[in-house]
């Protein structure tokens, strides 16, 4: 796997809970502007992955890169949010009493200090960048909606919103159709492919026919090794993978 013009680079990364080995020599490399699937079964190893990448767990040994050069091992998890990489998990957490319009300006301006949250005035280019985001998550008509109002997969799209808010590099994005409708579901396809034209994305899934319509490059984990890598179809027929997640 090469490192050169990576935005993320695991190489041979090992992670043991009392005895339990988690993930095992597990490789990847996702490009700039690249959005991956990752797949596989339960305790593959897909949540662990994401806990290195953000810091929450420290590899046994290995190597993890972000951006080429910045050695993510070394750092905290706020650090690493700091770098640039936004982390979205399954279970929806918005500001339920505000508005979807000002849980996006919360967002925007969590970068700055505490002062500047509460008392800086929202710029013209403020209310564009939650204009734009609004745009993409699909969210405009519902700028003014409590989000306690939002139906579940509205809640997901305000969350990636919310990500989108702090301009993040890379995404990492766990499960993020679980419990939407058929219609929620293609459409998270579609906001995903969008989101992926400016930045870089690495999204976990169960859900085949969702991975489908994503149209990305997949990797599949097992016992917290990578075992296959390719379009789905290319996957899809492996007889490992066939063996050990898709069945027969």
């Amino acid at each position: 796997m090469s490192l050169k013009s990576s935005i993320l680079y695991l190489e041979n990364v090992n992670v043991s809970f009392d005895g339990f080995r988690a993930l095992r020599d597990l490789s990847l490399t996702v490009k700039p502007g690249e959005m991956r699937a990752i797949i596989g079964p339960n305790g593959a190893g897909k949540t662990t992955m994401m806990d290195v990448i953000t810091g929450k767990t420290k590899p046994d040994s290995g190597r993890v890169l972000f951006d080429e050069t910045v050695n993510l091992t070394r750092m905290d998890e706020a650090e690493i949010a700091s770098l640039g990489i936004g982390r979205k998990f399954q279970k929806p957490t918005v500001f339920e009493n505000h508005t979807v319009w000002n849980n996006l300006l919360l967002a925007l301006k969590a970068g700055r200090r505490t002062w500047d949250t509460l008392f800086h005035a929202t710029t013209a280019r403020d209310r564009q960048e939650i204009e734009d985001i609004l745009d993409i998550t699909r969210l405009g008509h519902l700028r003014g909606e409590v989000s306690a109002n939002l139906s579940h997969g509205q809640k997901q799209w305000l969350e990636i919103g919310m990500l989108l808010a702090q301009d993040p590099k890379l995404l990492l994005v766990d499960e993020p159709v679980a419990g939407m409708t058929d219609a929620e579901t293609a459409e998270t396809a579609r906001l995903l492919r969008d989101i992926a034209q400016l930045h870089s994305v690495v999204v976990v899934e169960h859900d085949m026919a969702f991975v489908r319509d994503l149209d990305v490059q997949v990797t599949v984990l097992h016992e917290g090794t990578a075992i296959a890598e390719g379009t789905l179809d290319y996957v899809s027929a492996d007889e490992r993978v066939i063996e050990v997640y898709l069945g027969r």
